[in-house]
């Protein structure tokens, strides 16, 4: 796997070319991303995000590892058996020289190609007087300062301590802002606290440059083509998503409740809306429309033409799949303690033997490892509307946003006299499983995972293999909640230092 120290000269020398397969060293001349000197129209921006969208949709990317990592290293799903796919992440066992490089490999990757159209997008000349170009110019930077906020939001919290551990100041990873980094550059590792900065700032200026819908009175660029709900492509609404999520994550509640109801106020504007209580188990697999644009904010779009293959969400996590990953006896027991939600019409059991997760469902016509991937959903900021409120007090705007989602999956519900963070979290623990929070979720409120074995007759194979010592119950504290710096490019660069807890 190229290392980020030769990859940066990569970029500059031929372009970076990613593929829509499971091997994004292929060559294909749709996704090839052109040097900032080669992006000469608006044109050159939409293709080079289209490629960059193609390089997310790959398993080792979003399709598959960064969604399934923060689930399986969790307390409510797990891998099969030792070997499953996803049995490493499952018991936490890596080393440097072992540990999962292509986290690092891919999320880089889309960030310099961002830069690249970052740096490029100011070179492009537009009338003054071409309002529709400016807007189209605006959303498309918008796009790509967005995708660059979320790639480096997922690489600190992988290979960074979660921020409220010791606010920020231990080491995250390198902020590369500009493609015009080279290989001699040999960047060092930022703090925390300074990654969280530059994903704030970037996430803040995609909002206020992309725009709610998409209906121009102008046709160049086939500007009428596109449609309301961007399919596949990452929204106004996502990226506020995306923004109070981050403020959450750092402690700053304030601003994490204005950014989510900002999202919420705006998408159910633009038609957006909660999924209600009869669609939900099947819905996962509804094509959304511009008349219809459900509750997903963002996802990556999957097809068989441009499929991620065997390694996708929904090949490992179906009974007809790889079989590779289910949810735990633990949490299987903790929601048949409420059985009218109707979260649990999203399990599948097989044979008595194991319980699946069925999110992952594909569109008409499409095979189960096609499944679209939801990266953000309404149901998200709702909840992270409620845990900002309650963290901030404001008892009456936490009960707004989690009766919305509590009542939605269990009518049966009753509301507390007073939210309370565990309320949130309990709500956020049904709602989200299987969509890569749980473990961040529990390490960011300075909570324990607590993998618990039981047993059930309907998941008889079922059982917890993790290191009893080590994995099966820790806090944030516990250095394999991190994952090491690939051995690569503490090889190839002499100022990126390994965590210090990985050389002992």
């Amino acid at each position: 796997m190229r290392t980020l120290h030769n990859f940066l000269s990569i970029v500059l020398s031929i372009g970076l070319f990613t593929s829509c397969g499971n091997d994004w060293l292929d060559l294909e001349p749709s996704t090839q991303i052109p040097t900032e000197t080669s992006i000469k129209s608006l044109s050159d921006i939409d293709y080079s995000l289209n490629a960059i969208y193609a390089t997310m949709r790959n398993a080792y990317a979003y399709s598959g590892r960064l969604i399934y990592y923060g689930d399986v290293t969790g307390d409510d799903m797990q891998a099969v058996q030792s070997t499953c796919r996803t049995a490493h992440y499952y018991q936490m066992d890596w080393l440097p020289a072992n540990g999962p490089s292509t986290h690092w490999s891919y999320l880089y990757s889309i960030i310099q190609n961002c830069n690249v159209i970052l740096d490029g997008i100011d070179n492009i000349e537009i009338l003054p007087n071409d309002e529709d170009e400016h807007i189209f110019r605006n959303d498309l930077e918008g796009q790509a300062l967005a995708i660059r906020g979320l790639a480096l939001f997922d690489l600190t919290r992988f290979f960074g301590y979660t921020y409220l551990k010791d606010n920020g100041a231990s080491l995250g990873v390198p902020i590369i802002t500009s493609a015009s980094a080279t290989a001699d550059s040999k960047p060092s590792r930022n703090t925390v606290a300074e990654c969280y900065d530059q994903i704030i700032k970037d996430l803040k200026n995609a909002a206020s440059l992309m725009i709610p819908t998409y209906s121009w009175s102008g046709t160049s660029l086939n500007q009428k083509d596109l449609s309301l709900n961007k399919k596949g492509k990452i929204s106004k609404w996502g990226t506020l998503t995306l923004l109070s999520r981050a403020y959450l994550y750092m402690g700053k509640n304030s601003e994490a409740l204005q950014a989510a109801e900002e999202a919420i106020k705006g998408s159910e504007a633009n038609k957006y809306q909660l999924w209600n209580t009869e669609e939900y188990p099947t819905v996962w697999g509804t094509e959304a429309s511009e008349a219809n644009p459900g509750e997903i904010l963002f996802e990556i779009v999957n097809t068989t033409t441009e499929s991620p293959g065997n390694e996708s969400m929904g090949y490992l996590t179906s009974p007809k799949g790889y079989q590779d990953m289910c949810i735990t006896v633990s949490f299987y027991h903790h929601l048949l303690e409420t059985p009218n939600d109707v979260r649990i019409k999203l399990l599948v059991n097989q044979d008595k033997k194991v319980m699946y997760l069925n999110k992952y469902q594909p569109q008409p016509g499409e095979n189960i490892m096609d499944a679209n991937i939801p990266i953000v959903r309404l149901s998200e900021t709702y909840l992270n509307a409620a845990e900002a409120a309650v963290k901030n007090g404001d008892a009456t705007k936490a009960a707004k946003y989690l009766k919305a989602i509590a009542l939605r999956g269990n009518p049966d519900y009753t509301m507390p006299a007073k939210v309370t963070l565990d309320d949130v979290l309990e709500e956020r623990r049904k709602e989200l499983i299987g969509e890569g929070h749980r473990m961040f979720d529990l390490l960011r409120n300075n909570l324990r995972v607590t993998r618990i074995n039981e047993t059930d007759d309907m998941m008889k194979e079922v059982v917890h293999f993790a290191d009893e010592k080590t994995s099966m119950d820790f806090d944030r504290n516990y250095y394999r909640t991190i994952l090491p710096i690939p051995q690569k490019e503490i090889n190839a660069n002499s100022n990126i230092v390994q965590t210090p807890e990985y050389l002992k």
